[in-house]
């Protein structure tokens, strides 16, 4: 088992990270507006190893622990939203290797050298875990892939594509290089939150599969694992970081304003209690969120070192990710609709785009839905069902 230790500090990892994410920030607005895909700042990213945080010193990494990737995490996402969700399951994926046998450290080393890991899961119409249309084939000496795959999140970012496929009845996962001939991407994610995450459609037309590329059954397989509560954790780092952009950007708006109501209780709106106790409630909204979302990543942190092999460990595990999902979007969603009462009209200007704080966080929401988490967490603890690990979106079998 390949394990990392924390080997840089919080101060050396501000000091690359920070002056990238303020320049993401500055350009998030414009490309929230013009839909333009966030390549280049996924470029500073790649240059700096962000994608390598977890991937030890030893093979080119930062050796950074979970405390301290989720943690830029939500920072990222209060610079851009879109990107910590990109990257989602390229984490997972050096996870995976991490915890993989000795001697596997060929991927962290392409991690460490700027590689990034997209995904290709989900599918259209009935295509449930069970019941995958896309197909891993036998092709001569050879594998061969075909199917269609949609909320392919992150992979026209990617240098590789993680795919879920059935292989005589298995489902198997297989990394494919993201220019592979055969190979279809497509920007299609018609959402109208985190628009940039590259969520669209992926095409494989037998695409060449060697037999190292196969990772085998582990992708979806029922039974205790880290990767759901880990995959959840990373969309409620989104939450927390949208609530921390939302709450700067009430803050510096209402700094700035001088125009207010003969019937306020201030002259200006920064002195007026009214529009202080929503600023006070916002701040309180990201704080509550970012601390659970830390707060779940020592959970992990813990398990991974101990090789995310103990089933009570795991279970604990994936309980502390669903009822902090439920806490992060009961805080940040009413947050992100309350922003608006801090002014009149001017604060809806299309110029400041300030509805895309709701409306990304809403749409993070909806991934896993919490209604189903709810009941699955009263289950639990009501009569002790195990929690859904496995599971997949599709339609039901007849």
């Amino acid at each position: 088992m390949t394990t990392t230790s924390t080997t840089v500090t919080d101060a050396q990892l501000d000091a690359v990270f920070v002056p990238i994410f303020d320049r993401i920030a500055a350009g998030a607005v414009d490309r929230e507006t013009d839909r333009r895909l966030a390549h280049e700042q996924v470029g500073w990213l790649r240059e700096a190893k962000f994608g390598a945080l977890r991937v030890p010193a030893e093979f080119g990494g930062y050796g950074a622990s979970v405390r301290q990737l989720f943690r830029l995490l939500i920072d990222l996402a209060a610079a851009d939203s879109n990107l910590p969700q990109a990257l989602r399951v390229h984490f997972v994926f050096v996870e995976d290797q991490l915890l993989a046998n000795p001697g596997s450290d060929r991927w962290l080393r392409e991690v460490a050298d700027g590689a990034l890991v997209g995904n290709a899961i989900t599918e259209p119409g009935i295509g449930a875990v069970d019941r995958y249309q896309t197909r891993l084939t036998r092709a001569g000496d050879g594998w061969q892939l075909d199917g269609t795959k949609y909320y392919s999140t992150g992979s026209l970012y990617s240098d590789y594509i993680v795919a879920a496929a059935d292989r005589d009845g298995e489902r198997v996962g297989v990394l494919v290089d993201a220019r592979a001939e055969g190979i279809r991407q497509h920007d299609d994610w018609d959402g109208f939150g985190q628009r940039l995450t590259a969520s669209g459609t992926t095409e494989f037309d037998r695409v060449v599969v060697t037999e190292d590329r196969i990772l085998g059954p582990g992708y979806g397989t029922a039974g205790p694992t880290y990767s759901t509560a880990y995959l959840q954790l990373v969309q409620l780092a989104v939450l927390a970081g949208i609530a921390a952009r939302a709450q700067r950007d009430a803050r510096d708006w209402v700094a700035a304003r001088t125009r207010s109501y003969t019937h306020a209780a201030a002259d200006l709106p920064r002195h007026d209690p009214l529009v202080q106790q929503v600023i006070g409630r916002l701040s309180s909204a990201a704080f509550t969120a970012r601390a659970a979302v830390l707060a779940v990543a020592d959970v992990l942190d813990h398990v991974l070192a101990h090789g995310a092999a103990d089933q009570a460990e795991l279970a604990a595990t994936e309980l502390a990710a669903a009822q902090a999902q439920l806490g992060v979007i009961d805080a940040v969603l009413p947050a992100t609709s309350l922003l608006f009462e801090v002014g009149g009209a001017s604060i809806v200007s299309e110029r400041l785009r300030l509805d895309r704080h709701w409306r990304n966080a809403r749409t993070v929401s909806v991934h896993n839905p919490a209604i189903y988490k709810a009941r699955a967490i009263g289950d639990h603890l009501l009569n002790g069902t195990e929690l859904p690990f496995a599971w997949s979106a599709g339609e039901r079998k007849a």
